[in-house]
């Protein structure tokens, strides 16, 4: 039983960073039908940020984090993505897959390639005891603060002004600019959304793995897309969705598998991707068909 409530526990952890990561994917691609390749250096730029203040208080890590991928989102939008934004989602994608490699390369050359030590959250792997079963800080503190998240996005996209403006460019983007909605502030602020999602990511990640290095976005970017792929991409309910199945399916099977077979654990799993995929290749809340912006 204190097995299987570690389990249950680990799988909700996982999940809610797995849709937190679905979300930041699935909001570009609601409005702009842009699968961002460049999402994962996001995460990996918050990560160095972390690492350059690891020894200063976490409250301000964490908050110059945030603030300093929001800008940086930002400026990747201005800079990479509103100069192409009518081009066809195949010139959108080159667009993005160039961006993240100049971002990974820029990295490596400046802070090398090797894995660096971050001095942040070395005490959140410590266990705490709950109802006799012994979890990870990080666990509790990643379900909290995903679905603290999670909600708080939930609230905004229905109740502000902001939120209703970006769901409806979301449903037509065309419409909403002939009814008076500014698309590029609505585009900005999603970008910056998701920067604000990718920096909670990578701070979360750091916490887990008290390391960085120029790849560490490349597994998050993947994970993302899967999740809201299986979800219903352009949904991002469906994007959530597809995260918390997406780790449950890791948890579960890491725990079902036999140890002589637990290091293909990821190729089970993706194996059960390709089934759901199969039988519902639309995903599991489907989203709208692909438009031109």
């Amino acid at each position: 039983m204190q097995a299987l409530v570690q389990d249950i526990v680990n799988a909700a952890s996982l999940g809610s960073l797995y849709a937190l990561i679905a979300l930041g994917i699935g909001l570009i691609f609601g409005i702009m039908q842009l699968v961002n390749l460049a999402y994962g250096e996001l995460i990996m730029l918050a990560g160095y940020t972390v690492l350059i203040l690891g020894t200063a208080a976490w409250p301000i890590v964490v908050s110059v984090t945030i603030v300093m991928t929001a800008i940086f989102a930002l400026l990747m939008e201005r800079a990479a993505f509103r100069p192409v934004r009518g081009a066809d989602p195949t010139t959108l994608m080159v667009t993005s897959f160039a961006v993240s490699y100049l971002l990974q390369n820029l990295a490596t050359v400046i802070e090398g390639s090797q894995s660096r030590a971050v001095a942040f959250g070395g005490s959140l792997i410590e266990p705490v005891t709950l109802f006799h079963v012994s979890i990870p800080k990080i666990n509790i503190i990643t379900l909290v603060v995903c679905l603290l998240l999670l909600g708080f996005l939930a609230l905004f996209l229905k109740r502000t002004k902001l939120g209703i403006q970006m769901r409806a460019a979301a449903e037509d983007l065309q419409m909403a600019r002939l009814l008076g909605v500014r698309v590029n502030g609505v585009i900005a602020a999603a970008f910056v959304i998701s920067g604000v999602l990718a920096a909670t990511t990578a701070v979360l990640l750091v916490g887990q793995t008290g390391t960085v290095d120029p790849t560490m976005g490349v597994t998050p970017l993947i994970v993302g897309i899967v999740a809201a792929v299986i979800g219903g991409l352009g949904r991002l309910a469906g994007a959530a969705l597809g995260g918390f199945v997406l780790g449950c399916l890791t948890v579960g099977l890491q725990a079902a598998l036999p140890a002589s077979v637990g290091g293909y654990r990821d190729a089970f799993v993706y194996t059960f991707v390709i089934g759901i995929l199969v039988v519902r290749p639309q995903g599991f809340l489907p989203g709208r068909a692909p438009r031109r912006i």
